[in-house]
């Protein structure tokens, strides 16, 4: 492999909405969005990276949304999780079919589904060169998948978590509303949690400020952004110390 073609980074989590997997659609899973991200992802795989990933349940159901008002919460949590699942095996088969080896692992014991997350095992997938799927959430009420991923990017010792996102970076608002939004390149943890910044609950945020776990949100959508993050190259919006 080439200098020019060498990865600054060893291994990272990739956190991905459930909306990412809506695609075109209003609900559910975009197959062709998925082989898309899959494609994404195999890039990364193929220059050396040790890829894991946290998907979101929302375009199914989100134990906080309007639909589950007046749910008990701690049910409708568990029913978020669930499509946590769903959304895993469906980027797992969106992967393998693009010949990438994967494992997805539920914080939910679910044996004939997915293996138990075992922190030790998840790292020797990752070392094996597979892509490792952590679904479930943290497997508890009340924490977000982005939480989950925060968690999860710590316990296998990622260099840095890169959430993908409908837009190019971190806005002071959001810009498919407000044109005039200004676009940040950089910003402390501090400075999201001040300013209120939807970039990941609060939760999650202080969770890597505390373990100085560096976050990059991108562009989704945009080809060939995940590769170039891989290579080091200036994308979307840093947060970081």
């Amino acid at each position: 492999m080439s200098a020019a073609a060498s990865p600054v980074y060893r291994r990272v989590l990739l956190k991905l909405s459930g909306e990412a997997l809506l695609g075109e659609k209003t609900f559910g899973i975009d197959r062709a969005f998925a082989d898309y991200l899959a494609g994404e992802i195999r890039e990364a795989v193929q220059l050396g990276v040790q890829v894991s990933a946290v998907v979101g349940g929302g375009n199914i159901f989100r134990g906080v949304s309007d639909s589950a008002r007046g749910m008990d919460r701690v049910s409708a949590d568990h029913m978020g999780m669930l499509a946590t699942v769903i959304n895993a095996l469906a980027l797992q088969d969106a992967l393998e079919r693009a010949s990438v080896y994967t494992r997805v692992l539920s914080a939910i014991e679910m044996r004939e589904v997915a293996e138990p997350f075992i922190r030790r095992r998840a790292i020797r997938h990752l070392e094996k060169g597979r892509v490792a799927i952590f679904a479930g959430g943290t497997g508890n009420p009340y924490f977000s998948t982005d939480t989950a991923a925060a968690l999860r990017a710590n316990e296998i010792k990622a260099e840095i978590i890169l959430k993908g996102t409908k837009v190019d970076g971190i806005y002071d608002a959001d810009p498919l509303k407000h044109k005039g939004a200004k676009r940040f390149e950089r910003l402390t943890y501090l400075d999201v949690l001040q300013k209120g910044l939807k970039v990941m609950d609060n939760t999650a945020i202080s969770l890597c400020m505390d373990n100085h776990m560096p976050i990059i949100v991108y562009d989704l959508k945009q080809p060939g952004n995940l590769r170039r993050l891989m290579l080091g190259e200036q994308v979307g919006t840093l947060v970081k110390e």
